[in-house]
């Protein structure tokens, strides 16, 4: 998802190319997920940031993009997913433009702990693989954002300690897994120029822990 425009960043460079450590936040983006076991890569733009597609437009390999009506992340994500010209089938993983820090190995990770526990969910019902399957949502706790030097901008209803990531996998069906990360990869959201100074210090930092819990809702 690169279609915002980042006014909160207070720079002349569209959020998804405002560099951190010399490199635009959304090349750093796409390269973990084409470190990762990903199979097909489509990335979102939109009217509010022309600069973002000019230069993805020009990207070698070429990446396929999809105009939405830049109204927001979840009414954008929501075009493409019920378009009727090219639909995206679900599961199907989010990702934001904003999380410079982003490894294939993180993304990997997501991957199989949704896939682990859709298949825990199945083996429980009995249903032999068939049921819809829930989409997920990563978070991480608000402490921990805090700690490192990162803004909390939004937080779940449910839960006003968690903080989402920017990633999430949509399932076939309407109910939601919440999953609990410790990782400062998926902590680091640039929203702000804070958060932007923050992340420096951690591009070449270790690995994070992995997750510790999940809730459904």
């Amino acid at each position: 998802m690169a279609g915002g425009r980042g006014t909160r960043l207070e720079s002349r460079v569209e959020k998804p190319l405002y560099e951190i450590g010399g490199v635009a936040m959304i090349d750093r983006v796409l390269a973990a997920l084409e470190a990762s076991a990903v199979g097909r890569i489509t990335v979102a733009v939109s009217p509010n940031a022309p600069d973002t597609h000019e230069h993805l437009a020009e990207r070698n390999p070429p990446i396929t993009l999809r105009e939405t009506p830049g109204d927001g992340y979840v009414a954008d994500l929501g075009s493409i997913l019920e378009s009727d010209s090219a639909p995206i089938s679900t599961p199907v993983l989010t990702v934001a433009a904003d999380l410079p820090l982003l490894e294939g190995a993180t993304v990997d990770g997501v991957l199989e702990r949704y896939r682990r526990r859709v298949r825990a969910r199945r083996r429980e019902a009995g249903d032999g693989g068939e049921a819809p399957a829930p989409s997920m949502t990563v978070c991480v706790p608000t402490a921990l954002k805090r700690r490192l030097g990162f803004s909390v901008d939004a937080t779940l209803e449910s839960d006003r300690h968690l903080a989402p990531t920017g990633v999430n996998v949509v399932g076939t069906s309407s109910e939601t897994m919440i999953t609990r990360s410790y990782d400062h990869r998926l902590a680091c959201n640039v929203n702000r120029r804070t958060d932007a100074r923050a992340a420096k210090t951690y591009c070449r930092d270790g690995d994070g822990e992995e997750e510790e819990e999940e809730t459904f809702r």
